[in-house]
């Protein structure tokens, strides 16, 4: 595959949700630079937490700005979601042949994939029948150490070109962060049955009005040594297939059978 010439090589699209400026971001393209023709479209200021929000109340816009030396990169000041539209309507007139999302600043393992932009950008994609997979490295630091991410995400990212893919081909990635040397390898995994303890802190601005923060403490309910909690908690980077399909089937047999 790398020895294709320019006009084959695979359309790699690379997004994220922490802003075009995000050391993540520039990993990511590194990490896949020499796999193919490689086009960031990334938001112009950080949008995590967006989950899969799009932009329907104001105009968008792009703006094809500097980055890596050989990449084609724009900034866009929608969504993570947003960009990954625009991406393949405006930019490429085509879809791509994956899509990858991140590198994220911070977890996004268990209930974190129903609120990530990161990966909500990767299941656009994919819903846009385009191989996808989001990327998260546990260290929320802008000074992080994203070189062991870089192998993995490499790694993966041949897997995905390597051969035809179910075209809905959604993987939610994230990465210890330990030194290369303690990462044991990759676990496919399922996602762990986990959620935040939520509170809001209670204030007063300068005014006397109130206002709130949000705070919360993630609690793993869920045990099992086959879950993205388990494998990061051990120094595995956890692999987790996701769907947008939402539907519970086995609970839709259940409800097939009441009486209305």
């Amino acid at each position: 595959m790398l020895k294709k010439t320019k006009k084959e090589q695979p359309i790699i699209l690379v997004t994220n949700d922490d802003s075009i400026a995000a050391p993540g971001i520039k990993a990511l393209a590194e990490a896949v630079q020499d796999l193919g023709r490689v086009v960031v479209v990334a938001p112009d200021k950080p949008q995590s937490g967006m989950g899969h929000a799009i932009t329907i109340g104001h105009p968008l816009r792009l703006q094809k700005v500097a980055f890596i030396e050989g990449i084609e990169a724009y900034t866009c000041n929608g969504t993570p979601v947003d960009c990954v539209k625009l991406a393949v309507d405006k930019i490429l007139h085509r879809k791509p042949d994956i899509c990858l999302s991140g590198i994220n600043h911070g977890a996004n393992h268990s209930i974190n994939v129903i609120y990530s932009g990161t990966m909500s950008a990767a299941m656009e994609a994919s819903i846009e029948s385009i191989p996808s997979a989001g990327f998260s490295l546990l260290d929320y630091s802008m000074e992080a150490d994203f070189n062991p991410a870089k192998l993995y995400v490499r790694k993966i990212a041949i897997q995905m070109l390597a051969k035809k893919h179910d075209k809905h081909l959604l993987l939610n990635v994230n990465i210890p962060a330990v030194p290369e040397l303690l990462i044991k390898g990759i676990k496919v995994c399922r996602q762990a049955y986990a959620k935040y303890e939520e509170a809001f802190v209670e204030r007063k601005d300068p005014h006397g009005k109130m206002y709130y923060w949000l705070t919360g403490e993630f609690v793993n309910f869920d045990k099992g040594r086959d879950t993205d909690v388990w494998a990061l908690k051990n120094n595995y980077v956890s692999v987790v297939p996701v769907q947008f399909d939402l539907t519970n089937y086995e609970l839709k047999k259940k409800i097939d059978t009441w009486k209305f």
